[in-house]
């Protein structure tokens, strides 16, 4: 199977499995990553996801560049036919927080899967690119927007422009990714992450993930209003309460999403 699926204590591990090509996506795995997410956006036990690679050697290494060739669809068909949603990480869109565990080379559309996920924590080993320039193509699964808007222009720009790579260290410097750590703590410190999320209020925990991204193409005013919005929505929730009760009581919450 070149797509692991495990849920674990409320937690989603998606592991790309095709070590022997450094993780790279052929049409079969990158629709393995897409239904992936999907499943676990529709768990309802599940409440948070972590997307990482196979073996000690790449996280993912973009497309399998000899077994991905043009489709035979016109690029029409593939946007308005029956093929809609020809973007290559359509699914990773859930409500969902997603972690990536970036262990090795993180390259090309390997880089940009990481890039679609919330948060990235990357091993010490780590390696990041965005190659296409060099092969004549540009990085187009979301990298020439995403990448400035989480690194700033001028580091995306020399990423995206030259084609060379940058280390776990220079990504952290930059904010690209949130930690760095040993390669056989990488999964724990994901896990650990992602478990405190899913401790946390599921409605408000999807309400921050959805104001923050819907956020960044609003002006600041029309931004802040729909979290005025969004609070309001939420005050009455059944887990609102609980977290007051809990808290006065000293004691855990215990939220259920409702």
């Amino acid at each position: 199977m070149t797509i692991l699926f495990e849920v674990k204590d409320r937690v989603a591990t998606i592991t790309i499995n095709r070590p022997e090509a450094l993780n790279a996506l052929d049409p079969e795995t990158l629709a393995g990553v897409n239904d992936a997410f999907q499943r676990a956006n529709a768990e309802p036990e599940v409440r948070a996801v972590i997307v990482t690679g196979a073996g000690q050697t790449a996280f993912c290494t973009g497309s399998d560049l000899k077994k991905t060739m043009p489709p035979k669809e016109s690029f029409a068909e593939l946007t308005f036919g029956r093929l809609q949603g020809y973007y290559p990480f359509a699914g990773l869109d859930i409500d969902k927080p997603t972690i990536c565990a970036v262990n090795g080379y993180a390259l090309a559309g390997g880089m940009e899967l990481a890039l679609a996920c919330d948060i990235r924590v990357a091993s010490a080993n780590a390696q990041f690119g965005q190659s296409e320039v060099r092969v004549g193509s540009i990085p187009a699964a979301g990298g020439t927007q995403r990448l400035p808007r989480t690194v700033g222009q001028s580091d995306a720009m020399l990423m995206m422009l030259t084609g060379d790579r940058i280390d776990a260290n220079e990504a952290l410097r930059i904010g690209l990714v949130s930690r760095v750590v040993q390669q056989d703590q990488l999964l724990a410190t994901a896990s650990a992450i992602a478990t405190r999320i899913a401790e946390n209020a599921p409605l408000a925990v999807r309400a921050i993930k959805r104001l923050v991204r819907d956020g960044q193409g609003l002006p600041l005013a029309a931004a802040i209003q729909s979290e005025q919005y969004v609070l309001g929505v939420l005050r009455d929730t059944a887990d609102r309460i609980e977290g007051r009760r809990a808290f006065q009581e000293k004691r855990k919450p215990d939220f259920k999403g409702m």
